[in-house]
């Protein structure tokens, strides 16, 4: 049956209650291995809500409903978390079920499972329950199943993922997002999930901003789905393109008429779990504007000088995001 609600952290909502969208971002994220640092550098909930609720109250000058993290269950979720902040702050916050890539994620469990049987009857188990049901005991449902997959290839266990993920978004609507290593493979993740039972209307293809090719982002586009360009404001680094060169393919891609299918994030990480970064000074500039406030100070400015209007701005801040979660 498909979903015609948002499962939200604090429950079901009407897509049309989402508003504003950011549709891929973390309140918080821990690279698989950060627990086993915990003697020095615990989790602080108090901390991490504190936190999330300062930067989600100040979204809310721009408008912002809902907010989407994006946190696979190996990379530091914390359902919780997200609920309290929901709760302190007003906004829409949805929680992701599902596994990050084979080469920053943590596959090994679920690699040793597969020596003794077929795992994607567990997979899919793990996934719709927490989709239907809840996460734990938390009675938190997640509102999307987040995969990913490798810079050029899509290995097998990723495959397992993704084949699992659409199983479970044909049975219950819920919107697909994806992790695309420096926007490659966003075709044929596309092309997999939805040979595999997916619906098209709801597959978000991830990171789509890190590729300058138009004629790749073309390519995924023409099959049907939602394109994020979800890490503006991170570049220069991990694969990602200055903002300034993404302004205009962005604006060409609008300009041929697929304002319709693009969403807009950040990728931006409010508190990592484990011990703090310590960033060295020349990256300190690339990141000024990573941050979920950017959209509004520098990507929207830039699109409105390269000539796109404001209702497609609409169209990709808030009627996309509605048209995922609700298909069209």
């Amino acid at each position: 049956m498909s979903e015609t609600v948002v499962n939200t952290v604090l429950g079901p909502i009407a897509p049309e209650e989402m508003g504003i969208t950011l549709p891929h971002e973390h309140l918080c994220f821990g690279y698989p291995g950060w627990e086993g640092d915990a003697t020095v550098a615990p989790l602080d909930p108090e901390a991490v809500v504190t936190a999330g609720t300062e930067v989600l109250e100040g979204l809310k000058q721009f408008g912002v409903g809902t907010y989407v993290d994006a946190t696979t269950n190996d990379c530091g979720r914390q359902p919780e978390i997200l609920r309290e902040v929901s709760r302190r702050t007003g906004v829409h916050i949805v929680c992701s079920t599902g596994y990050y890539y084979e080469g920053e994620g943590a596959p090994v469990y679920w690699k040793f499972r597969s020596t003794l049987g077929d795992i994607r009857g567990e997979l899919y188990e793990l996934f719709h329950r927490e989709v239907t049901e809840g996460i734990r005991d938390t009675g938190i449902r997640a509102g999307v199943i987040k995969v990913g997959s490798s810079k050029g290839e899509i290995t097998d266990y990723e495959r397992i993922l993704f084949e699992t993920a659409a199983r479970v978004q044909a049975e219950t609507g819920v919107p697909i997002i994806t992790h695309t290593q420096e926007g490659t493979m966003g075709a044929e993740q596309a092309h997999l999930l939805i040979d595999a039972g997916a619906d098209p209307a709801r597959i978000q293809i991830g990171h789509m901003s890190d590729n300058l090719d138009v004629d790749a982002q073309i390519e995924v586009l023409e099959q049907g789905v939602f394109v994020a360009w979800d890490r503006m404001g991170l570049q220069g680094i991990v694969g990602c393109p200055m903002d300034e060169q993404r302004y205009d393919v962005l604006a060409e891609l609008i300009e041929k008429g697929y304002a319709n299918q693009l969403l807009l994030s950040h990728d931006f990480i409010i508190s990592w779990l484990g011990r703090p970064l310590k960033l060295p000074e020349p990256l300190l500039p690339l990141l000024a504007n990573w941050n979920p406030a950017h959209l509004f100070n520098g990507v929207i400015p830039a699109l409105r000088e390269r000539g796109v209007t404001e209702e497609q701005i609409r169209t990709m801040t808030e009627d996309n995001p509605r048209r995922l979660f609700g298909g069209r």
